[in-house]
């Protein structure tokens, strides 16, 4: 065996080196004192010694491989090269089928204790029998420990490899039992050698595995969030004496935000911009839902109705913590009014021009969260428009983004004196130039949250 080999090399090249120091010692004492011989003889020796360990490494190397890598032992080590470049279980398969089975005749039974399922049994009448899997199943549990074992020809455990037909390895709760007649002709040091093989195979397989389905995950999300943003508006509707801009950008590649505009009559348009409560999938089917309720009722001119029938859709998804906060808007252009329902949204405003430049026209929250508790009646309020009008709806992630201070921009002055002094522009240009000041604003802190924007700016077509 390899273990013993070794150490017949290493001790005979020990006792010769003794012997040689014993023989130049005798001689060199003879010709000289005993202290110069005694420390002629030291270094050469020394040299000796460095010559032996470089020596003894070379023996044991071929040592190992006539034992390891000839012969019936050589057949595992065959296959644990195999197993090195295996990276799935189709890997390890073929390199079973091509090393143990072709080569070897050794019949294979790879099994999931965890799930008590086959993972790969060779085509043998041993191997794939409905008796051997109950049998191996009732002598070996689950919970058997870690390690390398050996089986008699009844499948029973045996400690003496002399008497063993097979093996099996046992690594987080997956066995691998190896049948095979000529069991006491492996060299015992590789079965450890083996074991630790399996056990990177299967840390290796797990990672592939994991890195497949994040791909998997990765491309259903992306999916996710192109069919998200089919539900928003590809390009804004041309309508009279309405300029119109929005600003989409999702924290992550699906978002809770959402935002439509919807004409109803050459006179009447239904705006509205909401926020789902959290984030992930959950937000973005609610996002989902409450646009497709919106987009199929016919009477959109009735606020409450529609408000209503968003607030029973989501409760009908049964939820618990999923809500939206919204502001729904009916503009008409021939009134001059816009009439809206605001569910808890941060105060969407109107600028109107006044001789000190713009003036601030908040709309108050005038609903509670929708989707989660009792709604109310409600009774949409009206405001006044005049040409020049710019109606701001946006989402929290605007008004609520900090600086490296902590403070919200939408608690500052710099964030008031833009809205006053860029209404005046384009509702394009209004909206770059607030999104431009978030993240000017943010400096090196992190966004946190999605930004969606809303300007409507009243007058003739742009």
């Amino acid at each position: 065996m390899l273990k013993t080999k070794q150490s017949f090399i290493s001790v005979g090249l020990f006792i010769s080196a003794c012997i040689f120091f014993a023989v130049l010692s005798f001689f060199l004492t003879r010709n000289t004192g005993f202290l110069f011989s005694f420390i002629t003889a030291s270094l050469i020796v020394c040299i000796v010694f460095t010559l032996q360990s470089f020596i003894n490494r070379l023996l044991r190397d071929f040592a190992e491989k006539k034992t390891l890598y000839r012969g019936e032992t050589g057949l595992l080590s065959a296959f644990i090269e195999r197993l090195r470049f295996s990276y799935t279980l189709d890997d390890f398969i073929h390199a079973v089928c091509d090393v143990c089975e072709d080569r070897g005749g050794i019949a294979v039974l790879y099994v999931d204790k965890s799930e008590n399922r086959i993972l790969y049994s060779s085509p043998s009448h041993l191997a794939s029998g409905a008796h051997t899997f109950e049998k191996l199943s009732l002598n070996f549990n689950p919970e058997w420990k870690d390690g390398y074992y050996f089986f008699d020809g009844n499948l029973g455990l045996v400690s003496d490899t002399g008497q063993a037909r097979g093996f099996f390895l046992v690594s987080n709760r997956q066995h691998v039992f190896f049948f095979c007649r000529y069991t006491r002709l492996f060299d015992p040091v590789i079965f450890p050698r083996l074991l630790e093989e399996f056990q990177r195979f299967q840390l290796c397989e797990k990672t592939i595995v994991k890195m497949s389905e994040i791909s998997s995950l990765s491309k259903e999300w992306s999916l996710l969030a192109d069919t998200q943003k089919s539900f928003l508006p590809q390009t804004m509707p041309k309508i009279k004496k309405l300029d119109i801009a929005a600003y989409y950008r999702p924290l992550v590649n699906v978002s809770g935000d959402y935002y439509t505009v919807l004409p109803i009559t050459p006179e009447k348009t239904l705006i509205m911009l909401g926020d789902v409560s959290g984030k992930g999938l959950a937000a973005a089917l609610i996002m989902g839902l409450v646009m497709n309720t919106v987009k199929i009722l016919r009477e959109k001119e009735n606020l409450s109705a529609l408000i209503s029938s968003v607030d029973k859709a989501i409760k009908s998804m049964n939820l618990e913590d999923k809500y939206t906060v919204m502001f729904i808007g009916l503009i008409d252009t021939q009134k001059m009014t816009v009439e809206y329902i605001n569910a808890s949204m941060a105060d969407p405003v109107i600028i109107s021009r006044s001789p000190d430049g713009g003036r601030l026209r908040f709309l108050k929250s005038n609903a509670s969260l929708v989707g989660i508790i009792e709604m109310d009646e409600i009774e949409p309020a009206v405001q006044k428009l005049y040409t020049g009008d710019v109606l701001l709806v946006v989402s929290d992630g605007v008004s609520e983004v900090m600086n490296e201070k902590g403070i919200e921009l939408g608690n500052t002055e710099q964030y008031e004196r833009l809205l006053k002094k860029s209404f005046v522009k384009s509702a394009r240009s209004f909206i770059t130039d607030i999104s431009n000041l978030v993240f000017s604003y943010s400096g090196t802190t992190q966004i946190r949250d999605d930004i969606t924007m809303l300007a409507v700016k009243i007058g003739e077509a742009v």
